[in-house]
């Protein structure tokens, strides 16, 4: 079974940025499309960002595009997602898990907080 850790959350201005990272555990991380996910307070869980196995190929919320990108290093089993120009309304709890519809075990994601 795979475990998830995400690591990299943190306070920050608006306009700056964070990388947040994903280390998978227990399994391969090239045997999964990977995506990010967040949680603001009071919302849903919803998608930010999911990658190919293989790192070719990326898809974004078409709102998120242009400021966030998401990478994967299979040699180091590790997911990134570089967020940029953030802005108070990207205050989350940010996830990796599988990008398909089944999903592994959700880690306990990595705080996000942008203050303007």
């Amino acid at each position: 079974q795979v475990h998830l850790e995400e690591s990299g959350g943190g306070l920050v201005q608006a306009g700056g940025s964070l990388r947040l990272s994903c280390a998978a555990s227990g399994r391969t991380l090239s045997n999964y499309a990977m995506g990010w996910f967040r949680q603001a307070p009071g919302k849903d869980r919803e998608f930010v960002a999911a990658i190919s196995r293989s790192g070719v190929r990326t898809y974004y919320v078409d709102s998120l595009q242009g400021r966030f990108t998401i990478s994967r290093d299979n040699a180091e089993n590790t997911a990134y997602l570089q967020m940029n120009n953030l802005k108070p309304e990207d205050t989350a709890v940010y996830y990796c898990n599988s990008a398909g519809l089944i999903k592994v075990s959700w880690g306990q994601g990595a705080q996000v907080t942008v203050s303007s």
